[in-house]
């Protein structure tokens, strides 16, 4: 079983910045972001319930993040086979301060 705790960050050829990481059990509701520059770490609240402390955030994340009104977060199905992962979730996850 893959590492709930893995995330990568995609930076697109627009500059846009996408999260990539484990589909959690339940639905993301509502779901936001805060920004850590000083403790370079991102927390995502995915619902309620669920909220992820992403660390060691890189600082071009956070330059390409600074106009940003939101995180394009994108969870996939954890298989033991990466290349019959399915995405279970795709949302964007509002920046707040």
């Amino acid at each position: 079983m893959p590492d709930f705790n893995t995330f990568d960050f995609m930076i697109t050829e627009d500059n846009e910045v996408m999260l990539l990481l484990y589909a959690r059990n339940t639905a993301p509701e509502k779901p936001s972001v805060k920004l850590n520059y000083d403790a370079h770490n991102i927390i995502l609240t995915r619902n309620q319930e669920d909220i992820l402390t992403l660390e060691n955030v890189e600082d071009k994340i956070f330059d390409n993040l600074q106009e940003d009104n939101s995180l394009l977060v994108c969870e996939i199905d954890p298989t033991d086979n990466e290349e019959e992962s399915e995405i279970v979730y795709t949302y964007e996850a509002v920046i707040i301060d």
